[in-house]
């Protein structure tokens, strides 16, 4: 290279990398189906269905952004759990609570646990967040969520997620079917 020429940046090289390249031709995108269970309630208002159990557990372990949960009642077996972590298992609900108050958030927990499992889901996921957006820069959701799980009977389990589906910022929640 001579010296009395300036290097390229990666821009212009990529730019003139590409310059002949033609983009595939695409094939029709198949949408992903639409979760079959809304964590919303169309008659009553959140504010209308917030109970005092859904208070801030004041003295609920620090949960950091990044930290991986996980809980598992006795008695379940090696194989659900090791499947349950690796994401194996089908998703058959989802609930976001992104940007819910911790009072929102444990209404439409308890709501979506209690309509899945009626509706004979094995499997859903919570996406919770890291909390880099709330206002104490902290997971309090997630911190929460991970308290809440523990105390409903009909979770067996939960896993953070893999990073396909969330993350630290998600669990997969394995459910007891209804007898």
């Amino acid at each position: 290279m001579p010296k009395d020429k300036p290097p390229e940046n990666d821009d212009d090289l990529f730019r003139r990398m590409m310059a002949d390249v033609k983009p595939l031709e695409t094939e029709e995108r198949i949408q992903p189906e639409k979760p079959k269970i809304s964590p919303h309630r169309k008659t009553a208002t959140l504010a209308d269905d917030i109970d005092t159990k859904f208070v801030e557990f004041a003295h609920a372990a620090y949960v950091a952004p990044e930290e991986l949960l996980f809980f598992a009642r006795t008695g379940l077996q090696q194989r659900t759990i090791k499947q349950l972590k690796r994401g194996d298992m089908r998703i058959e609900a989802r609930l976001d609570l992104h940007g819910e108050t911790i009072n929102e958030a444990g209404v439409l927990l308890t709501q979506f646990i209690e309509q899945a499992q009626a509706e004979g889901c094995r499997c859903v996921i919570v996406i919770h967040g890291k909390g880099h957006r709330s206002d104490e820069g902290k997971p309090v959701l997630k911190t929460q969520v991970n308290h809440w799980l523990r105390e409903y009977p009909s979770v067996l389990a939960f896993s953070s997620a893999q990073p396909k589906h969330g993350g630290a910022g998600a669990v997969y929640v394995l459910l007891k079917k209804l007898s």
